[in-house]
């Protein structure tokens, strides 16, 4: 197993403490630094910044909205900054949801699946620097009937195979990220119930006639260290209520869908209704300290090294976490513990 570190959105309030994280993990022999968006600051500006400030670590996307970005801006963007990194970088891609699909950017968000799947073909052909022609559901390169060309990338990516990461989370996608990805970002994983979602994955890779030989199964989940489980659970139950209760719409809200498939179906209904109240505290205190503990690293670090062992063994080959705290000094404790505690579990690789 591998580490990876998520720094969140920039322009949070935590911008200059991102650095120093993201320099601590590079110290530290991190494998990948994440960078994400929504509708505030961009993942690519953020990227950049971050692969000037380290030297080592593979720095990557979770993700870039496919509806903000033509496929082929993608691939120029792409391009760069693997140029830029001296081949450091990893593309992570979604959908993003309706709310900021269609309100955001425009986009209907409509058939998210063959968008996403035509999306990666495109990218990859630019990517590889082909002359890029598609005609698709979807997309349509070059346009018909008027001036435009098919076209070929002008620069060249540090590696042939630059890794397309997706983040999925129904069993749709699921299925599509092992067919065509290189790797998935998962969100509230839980080893008790990965059978449900990287086994789908793995089903569609084997039906594609693929292994899970160098397929990167990302883990992304929040860590919280102390002696307190309560305590420690406490501090990740603002977030979890914004994304079970207040993401998406009533009837499009992934993360509380994917909490209902875990067993968790009157709390996440409850969890929503308060939260669509207003009820925010109410909405926090009805998280069922067990599905935090499921999908989160909380407690001391032998505890954290168990659960991290769990991890592994139901297929998670890179554990991405973001650091909890309310200084610095806690955050940076928290990147350089998880270190401390893959040696402690015999993961390293």
């Amino acid at each position: 197993m591998k580490l990876g570190l998520h720094l969140g959105y920039w322009g949070a309030g935590n911008d200059a403490q991102n650095i120093v994280l993201a320099q601590e993990a590079d110290r530290l022999g991190y494998d990948v630094v994440w960078t994400s968006e929504a509708y505030g600051s961009d993942a690519a500006t953020v990227a950049a910044f971050v692969v000037a400030q380290t030297t080592r670590v593979d720095v990557g996307t979770a993700v870039f909205q496919i509806p903000g970005r033509s496929p082929a801006n993608t691939a120029m963007t792409a391009a760069t900054l693997d140029t830029l990194s001296g081949g450091r970088f990893r593309l992570g891609l979604g959908v993003s949801g309706p709310q900021v699909s269609e309100g955001w950017h425009g986009v209907a968000f409509d058939r998210p699946l063959q968008r996403t799947r035509e999306y990666v073909d495109i990218v990859r052909m630019a990517l590889a620097r082909e002359r890029v022609e598609y005609h698709g559901e979807c997309f349509t390169l070059p346009l018909p009937g008027g001036p435009g060309k098919a076209l070929t990338l002008t620069i060249h990516p540090v590696r042939e195979h630059l890794p397309i990461y997706l983040a999925a989370i129904g069993p749709g996608a699921l299925a599509m990220v092992g067919e065509i990805a290189d790797g998935w970002l998962s969100v509230y994983f839980s080893p008790d119930h990965a059978e449900h979602t990287l086994g789908i994955v793995r089903q569609a890779r084997e039906a594609a006639g693929k292994s899970m030989d160098n397929f990167d199964v990302v883990a992304s989940t929040s860590v919280v260290i102390g002696d307190d489980l309560q305590a420690c659970a406490d501090q990740l139950r603002a977030g979890s209520a914004l994304y079970i209760g207040g993401m998406g719409s009533r009837d499009k809200n992934f993360y509380n869908q994917l909490v209902q498939r875990m067993g968790y179906e009157r709390e996440a209904q409850q969890i929503q209704d308060l939260y669509m109240a207003k009820d925010y505290a109410g909405a926090q205190a009805a998280i069922p300290f067990s599905l935090l503990d499921q999908v989160s690293l909380i407690g001391p670090k032998e505890r954290i090294r168990d659960r991290m062992i769990a991890f592994a063994e139901a297929g998670v080959t890179n554990l991405t976490f973001s650091a909890v705290g309310s200084t610095i000094e806690e955050r940076i404790a928290s990147v350089r513990a998880m270190a401390e505690v893959l040696d402690m579990s015999g993961l390293a690789s």
